[in-house]
């Protein structure tokens, strides 16, 4: 039987609540379908906010690619959560402030774990006209802030945290899901997209406070497109910094992207050269700036000369 489906949006607080409190919220997020449990309110408030605009399914026998639940420690004084991952419990129970952001971790968990029919490279995508640019960064370089400005600037967003590559092809596919924010990038954003739908924030975590932001409408109606990488950038916010936008050499290309990529050598030669094929194609920058305007208009000068 097929699934009655709709949008999350169109459940009332009480029909979410008792999903997720039960048998699980059947949740389309793109491409993949997870099955969320979990009785901790701050999980239903992250839930109802920021994936308002996907998909949810009905049907007790949908196939579920993963099943998620956040659930209260035991003990009646535990203030803490624990996620399970297909009857998997992986990690350290965390503080229950956190068990939104805890979800979103554990879904990237279940991703460079599970799914080697991709190359998996930790890097935020965006695309325009059929063209992305992999913005491969560590912690702190504010990739995720530019990656949400860049959306709100018409860019399509694949992904803020992982790009999907077909190892055949080539092609990225999309995983459109809410960006994470971190610390002074929550306020930037708030006053920067004053329309833009914020979760709720995890404060005193090992990357300070994370909130999370909503991928806008467009870039979830085009979930489904591939696109072809063209450019690799890698950013870099430096304050006060003049814009700077450097050429960097492809074989240093290479091996960094090979040192961002969770499973190359799950696929043996043909994964790292696959790699090698994309760096070839495309023009790679490191790129340093303060100003998300200047960065902006440097990222739709490159759009326009493609």
């Amino acid at each position: 039987m097929r699934a009655a489906r709709g949008r999350v949006a169109d459940l009332t607080p009480a029909e979410l609540s008792a999903r997720l409190n039960n048998g699980g919220l059947v949740l389309s997020v793109p491409p993949f379908t997870v099955r969320v449990r979990s009785p901790i309110p701050i999980v239903r408030e992250g839930i109802e906010r920021l994936y308002a605009l996907h998909e949810h399914a009905g049907d007790e026998d949908v196939f579920c690619d993963f099943h998620v639940s956040v659930l209260p420690s035991l003990g009646w004084t535990s203030l803490r959560c624990e996620l399970d991952v297909d009857g998997q419990r992986p990690f350290t129970p965390l503080a229950r402030g956190e068990a939104f952001a805890f979800f979103e971790w554990g879904l990237n968990w279940c991703v460079t774990s599970h799914c080697h029919h991709w190359l998996t490279v930790h890097a935020a995508v965006l695309e325009r006209d059929g063209r992305a640019v992999l913005l491969p960064a560590p912690p702190g370089s504010g990739k995720s802030t530019l990656c949400a400005w860049l959306m709100h600037q018409g860019w399509r967003l694949m992904s803020d945290e992982l790009a999907l590559i077909d190892p055949a092809s080539g092609q990225l596919s999309a995983s459109p899901r809410p960006v994470s924010l971190k610390n002074q990038s929550i306020p930037l954003m708030r006053e920067r997209m004053p329309d833009a739908v914020i979760g709720p924030l995890a404060h005193d975590t090992l990357k300070g406070v994370v909130a999370h932001l909503r991928v806008n409408e467009a870039s979830l109606r085009q979930a489904a497109l591939p696109a072809m990488p063209r450019w690799i950038v890698f950013p870099r916010f430096e304050k006060g910094a003049p814009l700077s936008a450097v050429p960097r050499p492809k074989p240093q290309t290479l091996v960094e992207l090979a040192s961002n990529s969770f499973n190359h050598h799950v696929h043996g030669p043909r994964g790292f050269e696959r790699m090698a094929d994309i760096v070839d194609g495309c023009d790679a920058f490191d790129l340093r700036y303060s100003e998300l305007d200047d960065a902006a208009a440097w990222f739709d000068s490159l759009a326009r000369a493609a």
